[in-house]
Formats: structure tokens, sequence, C-alpha cells
């Protein structure tokens, strides 16, 4: 089974989520649990939580179609202690609302040395973060996504994300959510089918389709290997549909949220629909 979505808003509410998915067509959907830009948000209540829930099960989504991100001011790989330690704070109430929401995965950026400590030094603190954060939760996976290696970011090569992978103690609350656009600008090519099947199979070599726990599905406005994060409406960009195609019709790809950052929100709708009838040709 195939789950396309977006990732839509839960302004005035998480519970708001489920609906803006549900009016698109949705199978899937990603959100942010609290304010992405802000460090620090009211606790969820437990009517929130009842309310979220209940919405979830009326409309029909398990945990296992949703994909929740956290905030974009936490980097687990921090060269300073006491960035470090906020971070940590930070992705541990994350997990915490997650697993408060009964939801079982949080999606995240690795984080970045900021060209102060070198990159195996940042990527054992992102490993160390993550055991720290499991040891405090219960029931929730932490999901590393793989960036465009924009900037001093880390995660844009597959075996970023097997050495994290590699150092985080309970295999079975660690993953992956590939992000095309990010893939694409990190030099790894999606043009073609046969430039799909190289790049799995790289993947599939390196870290195992058994961690892959989401995907994004953008296109890229900018060229192969430009290290540049720029999303495209799909078949607009760099890429094209053919990776969409792959996807959609590859059942390595199934019963894992399959979701949309695409930049022009009005086509989500279509963009889930020609997705769906992919699928299920």
């Amino acid at each position: 089974m195939k789950y396309f979505g977006a990732h839509v808003s839960a302004s005035g509410g998480v519970e708001n989520a489920v609906k803006n998915a549900k009016d698109i067509g949705a199978t899937a959907f990603a959100l942010f649990t609290k304010n992405q830009r802000q460090w620090i948000a009211p606790a969820l209540t437990d009517n929130q939580i009842e309310v979220f829930k209940r919405a979830m099960s009326d409309a029909g989504y398990s945990a296992a179609q949703v994909l929740p991100h956290d905030s974009y001011l936490i980097n687990l790989g921090h060269p300073d202690e006491d960035g470090l330690a906020k971070s940590r704070e930070s992705f541990f109430e994350e997990m915490s609302r997650c697993e408060r929401l009964g939801l079982d995965r949080l999606n995240f950026h690795p984080g970045s040395h900021l060209k102060r400590i070198d990159e195996e030094g940042s990527l054992k603190r992102i490993a160390e973060s993550i055991n720290m954060a499991l040891d405090r939760t219960n029931g929730v996976i932490a999901v590393l996504e793989n960036t465009a290696g924009q900037g001093s970011n880390l995660g844009f090569k597959f075996e970023h994300l097997a050495y994290i992978i590699d150092r985080v103690e309970d295999k079975s609350r660690v993953g992956v959510c590939i992000d095309t656009c990010h893939s694409f600008a990190a030099g790894y090519d999606l043009r073609t089918r046969e430039a799909c099947d190289a790049t799995f199979a790289e993947f599939d070599r390196i870290i195992g389709f058994n961690y892959l726990k989401g995907m994004h599905l953008n296109d890229a406005m900018r060229p192969l290997g430009s290290r540049i994060d720029r999303h495209s409406p799909l078949g607009d960009g760099e890429i094209g549909w053919e990776c969409f195609r792959y996807i959609a019709s590859d059942p390595r790809f199934d019963n894992i949220p399959l979701i949309l950052e695409t930049p022009d929100e009005a086509r989500w709708a279509e963009e889930i629909a020609t997705l769906k009838k992919i699928a299920n040709q």
C-alpha cells in the first residue's frame, strides 16, 4: 500500500493537520507538533491529545502514515556544549510530544558541524544525542533525513547516515527519510529509471531498505550536485516525473509516508492524485 501526502499546516492545533491532509486526498501527512522556529512550546494538554487521536481515528489514519518533523533550530551535532545541550533537550521534548500523540516516528535533519569541529566529531555527537533521547522515551523512531549538503550540514552522504545508525544502540528505533531533492542536490542522480536503480542500490548497500521509514517527494530547482536545497513542484524541476513514477510503482516504498514538500500547495491534491493513479496502474 502506498501512502501519499504532504507536509500540512497544524496551525490552530495539531488536530487541524488531520483535516488539512484529508482535504487534499492524502493517505499520509507530515506536520510540526509545535512551532518549528521556537525553542519552547506549551506542553500538550490531555484534551489536545484526545482530540488529535480522535481525529486520526475518524479519518482512518494510523501512526505509520504520519511523519512528524522536528524544529529547524535543533542541531544534534552542535560543536558548543551549550548549543548541544539546548538542542538535545528540545529534541527529547519533540520525541515526547510524538509519544504522547501516539505517533511512532520523528523526522529530523542530523545536524551541522558549523565549521568548528570535524565531520566525524559532529556525527558522533549526533549519534550520542539520539541515544540519549531514546533512553528517555518509548516507542518513537528517530528518523534521520538526508540533506543537500548546503553549508556545513551533515547527512548528505549515505555514509554519514550509516555512520550514525551504526552508533545508535537500539537499531529498532532509528531510521531514515530520503528526500529526493536533497539526494539530487548532493549528487545522487534520479532523472532516469537506470539512475534510480543505481542510487537506490547504493542506498540499500550502504544503509539498507529496512531502515527506510519515510520519504520526501520533491523535484529540484538546481542541477545535479548543486548542494543547494531548493524544491520544485513534481515535474517542474531538474529531476522530472520519471523518479516519482519509479517510487510510486516500486513495492520497496510501500507502507511508509511519502510526503510532498513542494512549494505550490495549490497543486498538492493534483500531485497526490497523479501519484495514486501511477501506483494503481
